[in-house]
């Protein structure tokens, strides 16, 4: 292997020599697979931010590193090789509970995809820089064991020739996007939260849960979302976003960057340079992001603005096409007109650039895998984020390298930009954590107590015609709770129906649950208006209706029968446009636990329904016009 580009050529073959022996050696499978007008209202919303973040060339605060801190870490990088710095460049997977002796299964699939049996396996190999937990890898079954597996993987980055701890990261964003469930502390989403309107909620939550991930040993968080959902029909987004108006999402963001990192976790300002105003996922596609310069700098720019200026120490990209930045049709992610002309140069930024997961098959439409990698770090990027071929992103780097395609230089560069934030969250004084900090930190009483706080002040009442809200335990004692039952996002609670009855059931009510699904069938919809027979009223919980969608049918029908009705939206809050004739609508926001059982409190008239919209429910018949706008919401 060659350590460092040499200037002498016969070095320089010899080198390529050895790159192309190592290429050899290795026999893994081949490579795997995995726009809507502004509305009025969030145009009207998006003119009066305007003033909300600082004009082009202010100077920002950026993360800083002391002098004598940067002359220690840039010794460490020239102990390095080559490959060395360039494995540092990544935050892989890597599949199983623990570091050296996961279950066979996740062998199996690490040593299929990876080449590895393990993290310290895959440490040693490709000297990764940090591992990305997720319950699907099977990372993440309960905090002990998570303290555990981080504990081993420092313990594989401290045997290195080059010791350097590995940044470890998850997407705890809470609301619909949490990889760690219960028993840690689940709070409401981003929506619900700006629906609740408190920054020190929003504070609140970011330093708990940065807390309880710091105690498990994870330092960086991808979160908050600084996307401005101006789009109701954006598929990805949604309620992970805290809303339309792009102040209202500057203002949350900043406070849970704040609370991030208040707790020692690095915060993730994602999905540059924004991803609200699509109807495209880019997991699957490559959207289109269609907004001129100037509408950018009104709609998308202010949540990124006030994080860079709160000292936020990483940015996540997008893979979309932003053409007004970037004729070239790249992705954000590997546009240097956007990630260095936007980022770095116009918004002053001097942190770290993470990519979104380089499996996504936005930003693998025009290029292969090899490719990819070093598009990014050329476009700007710090972190390259779980690369669905490791292998092929990481020789892909070294022989770009070994081109002159990408100089050294800049990769210790960008490998200290990412050592700084190592630094700054502690880890090079200690990356462990231990069972007891896990025991006095974790899902607490005080910690669980505070989330139901919170959530107590986000549940949102759209309608109450005739007052049908709250529920009376007299005369509606028998409740039936119908509709749909997505799994839990964290693989932990509901289902929603259950929850739902259950907790009303310890409010005083006699409650049954019986699911329809997110597409009820006749038979299923025959049963719910028979089991209606039985009960006083329905509480329906409906899930991102559309036109078309069979949950209208559901509703109309439990309408029918003359019972009491009450909609629940329990993910986006558009749902009321496209159900006539009722008289009680909320939006919750997500279906998960805490926010069930907060909606159910207001439901039963034990808790006042405080939160207000942040977004505007627009008309079905008349998309430009309003049904309800920002901020919209009643009170008992």
């Amino acid at each position: 292997m060659h350590s460092r580009r040499q200037s002498d050529s016969r070095r320089q073959l010899d080198s390529r020599r050895q790159l192309d022996s190592r290429r050899q050696l290795d026999s893994r499978r081949p490579l795997h697979s995995r726009r809507t007008v502004l509305t009025a209202a969030a145009a009207a919303a998006a003119a009066a931010a305007t003033s909300a973040g600082p004009a082009a060339g202010t100077a920002y605060a950026a993360p800083a590193t002391p002098r004598g801190t940067h002359d220690r870490l840039r010794a460490i990088v020239s102990r390095m090789s080559l490959e060395e710095k360039v494995g540092q460049l990544f935050v892989m997977r890597v599949y199983g509970h623990s570091a050296t002796d996961p279950d066979p299964a996740d062998v199996e699939t690490n040593r299929k995809e990876i080449g590895v049996s393990n993290a310290a396996e895959l440490i040693a190999k490709y000297h990764v820089g940090g591992i990305i937990y997720f319950s699907w890898a099977h990372n993440t079954r309960d905090p002990h064991q998570i303290a555990d597996l981080s504990n081993g993987i420092q313990r594989a980055g401290a045997a290195q020739r080059v010791p350097v701890p590995l940044i470890i990261a998850t997407d705890q964003e809470h609301g619909i996007v949490a990889r760690i469930g219960a028993p840690a502390t689940l709070f409401p989403g981003a929506m619900a939260l700006a629906a609740g309107g408190s920054r020190e909620d929003v504070e609140t939550v970011g330093r708990i849960a940065g807390a309880e991930l710091y105690a498990m040993g994870i330092r960086q968080d991808y979160a908050p979302d600084a996307d401005v959902n101006v789009n109701p029909a954006n598929p990805v987004i949604g309620v992970r976003s805290f809303g339309a108006d792009p102040r209202a999402v500057a203002r949350y963001v900043a406070a849970e960057v704040k609370g991030f990192q208040s707790a020692g976790v690095a915060a993730t300002a994602k999905h540059f340079p924004g991803h609200g105003d699509t109807d495209t996922d880019s997991h699957v596609g490559l959207p289109y992001i269609h907004h001129t310069a100037e509408e950018w700098e009104r709609l998308d720019a202010p949540p990124f603005k006030a994080a860079i200026a709160a000292g936020i120490d990483s940015i996540m990209t997008a893979h979309i096409v932003v053409p007004a930045f970037d004729a070239s049709e790249d992705p954000a992610t590997l546009s240097r007109p956007i990630l260095t002309g936007v980022l770095r140069e116009r918004l002053g930024y001097r942190g770290v650039v993470v990519t979104d997961s380089l499996g996504m098959e936005g930003v693998r439409k025009k290029y292969g895998d090899d490719r990819v990698a070093v598009l990014a770090l050329k476009a700007g990027v710090d972190q390259l984020l779980n690369p669905p071929d490791l292998k092929a992103a990481y020789d892909g780097v070294l022989t770009a390298v070994d081109k002159g395609e990408v100089r050294e230089p800049e990769i210790d560069e960008k490998l200290l930009r990412i050592l700084a934030m190592k630094e700054r969250r502690g880890l090079f004084a200690n990356p462990y954590t231990s069972r007891r900090a896990v025991d006095r930190t974790v899902g607490t009483r005080r910690h669980l107590k505070s989330a139901d706080r919170i959530a107590d002040r986000t549940t949102t009442l759209l309608v109450n015609d005739g007052k049908l809200l709250p529920l009376s335990r007299h005369r509606s004692r028998r409740v039936l709770v119908v509709g749909a039952d997505p799994a839990a996002p964290s693989g932990t609670g509901g289902p929603p129906t259950g929850v739902l009855a259950r907790t009303l059931g310890e409010l005083g009510f006699t409650a049954t649950a019986l699911s329809t699904g997110t597409a009820p069938t006749k038979a299923q919809t025959d049963a719910a208006v028979a089991a209606l027979a039985e009960h006083d009223a329905v509480v329906v919980a409906t899930y991102n209706v559309t036109a078309g969608s069979t949950q209208r049918g559901l509703v109309q029908a439990l309408l029918e029968s003359g019972k009491p009705v009450v909609q629940l939206a329990i993910r986006n809050p558009y749902d009321i446009a496209q159900l006539s004739g009722v008289k009680a609508a909320l939006a919750s926001y997500s279906w998960t636990d805490v926010e069930l059982r907060a909606a159910a409190r207001v439901i039963a008239g034990r808790r006042e329904p405080k939160g207000r919209l942040p977004v505007p429910v627009m008309r079905a018949d008349t998309p430009k016009k309003e049904l309800f706008p920002i901020g919209h919401g009643l009170s008992y």
